[in-house]
């Protein structure tokens, strides 16, 4: 699914000498590498403030804790997307409420939101899924009719852009009160281990934030609040100030792929292709088909047999999940995201696919199509 191999090998001396620094100087916590990565990334994001942190995850968990949230306050958050999202307002004792998303772009559907506000709602985090930015601008106008706090989860789509209708346009991540974001390996900006960042405009919050990640201290051994002990490595850092340069040929290379993909599987009869707003050109991050009539399992096989992986992203709506059972009524059902667990099948895509690796697989899809066009009994044959 990604060849992060050979996007380290072509910055191998850079990363060497990086690492070697980090080793040379022993400061493997809070080390200059750090604070150099996050004013380089705030630079890059237009954002006031950046603070890393040890993952994506963390982000979420400080972001809720630095807004002051009391127990039982309502969370929304999207039905289809991965565990972590919900996962953090749970263990603080909020409720995560889960709603719909968009078929066409998976993200969160603001219908959806405004169905699901409550007395007790205090805050939206909308996903920004696969690389695809959520509809920000309507989205903010709503949280702010309704005095609603806005956490962006931007792990898939650091590097998006969002375009409002008076031309302006802000990076995803930088349009909600607080971004959070993962510098996972498989990301569009990755490290070698776990990493994450938060950001924000707001100083004010900023400051809290990084006071949470520290052990809820500013100065040390003077706790003025709960936190938590959340750091990005220096290792990482350095790691990270190493690619962070080369983040937007990284972008180009996934967008030629996908572009690629949209191009060769226009005609895909099977299923359909992502969809990219006008307002905000996915990264993708991940190139997901939804494919129809059931035959996602029969292609998932059919390009394993050909040595081409391929992912469910995400087989379980969230409120099937056991850990989530208990906050959603018996019977509670979504029908989109259900039927986008059912149909989602995620192809290769990364930075250093080639040519004839993109070509194996397109052509391998629409050799799947052309033999499933043909009556079933001989179709059956072929396959086989």
């Amino acid at each position: 699914m990604v060849n992060l191999l050979t996007q380290h090998q072509k910055l191998d001396k850079e990363l060497q000498v990086a690492i070697r620094q980090v080793i040379d100087s022993s400061s493997f916590i809070k080390g200059k590498e750090v604070a150099q990565f996050e004013h380089a990334l705030a630079a890059y994001m237009q954002v006031g403030h950046v603070i890393g942190c040890a993952n994506g995850t963390d982000a979420l968990q400080i972001a809720l804790m630095a807004l002051g949230l009391q127990p039982d306050d309502e969370v929304i958050v999207p039905a289809f997307t991965y565990v972590a999202t919900a996962e953090v307002i749970a263990l603080l004792g909020l409720v995560p409420v889960m709603v719909d998303v968009e078929e066409s772009t998976f993200n969160i559907s603001l219908q959806g939101i405004e169905n699901a506000i409550t007395s007790r709602t205090k805050a939206i985090i909308p996903v920004h899924l696969f690389g695809q930015c959520s509809d920000m601008e309507p989205l903010m106008q709503l949280a702010e009719a309704h005095n609603l706090w806005v956490i962006e989860d931007n792990a898939q789509s650091l590097g998006a852009s969002f375009t409002y209708q008076d031309g302006s346009s802000k990076m995803a991540g930088t349009i909600g009160h607080i971004g959070c974001t993962s510098f996972f390996p498989t990301k569009n900006l990755g490290c070698m281990g776990d990493g994450g960042a938060l950001m924000t405009n707001d100083p004010a919050l900023a400051e809290k934030i990084r006071m949470i990640a520290n052990h809820g201290q500013r100065k040390k051994y003077y706790h003025e609040v709960v936190g938590c002990n959340s750091r990005l490595d220096t290792l990482q850092a350095a790691i990270l100030n190493v690619k962070l340069p080369h983040l937007g040929e990284y972008l180009d290379a996934r967008k030629t792929v996908g572009d690629s993909y949209q191009k060769a599987l226009e005609q895909f009869k099977f299923g359909s292709l992502p969809v990219s707003l006008p307002v905000s050109p996915p990264t993708y991050n991940q190139f997901t088909l939804k494919i129809k009539d059931g035959r996602r399992d029969q292609l998932q096989e059919y390009l394993a047999k050909h040595g081409i992986p391929s992912m469910i992203y995400y087989p379980l709506p969230l409120y099937k999940q056991e850990a989530f059972r208990k906050y959603v009524p018996e019977g509670f059902s979504l029908p989109v995201t259900e039927k986008l667990c059912q149909s989602v099948l995620s192809l290769p895509i990364h930075t250093e696919m080639n040519e004839v690796e993109l070509t194996f697989i397109i052509d391998t899809i629409l050799q799947f199509t052309n033999k499933n066009s043909l009556p079933s009994a001989l179709a059956d044959e072929k396959l086989g």
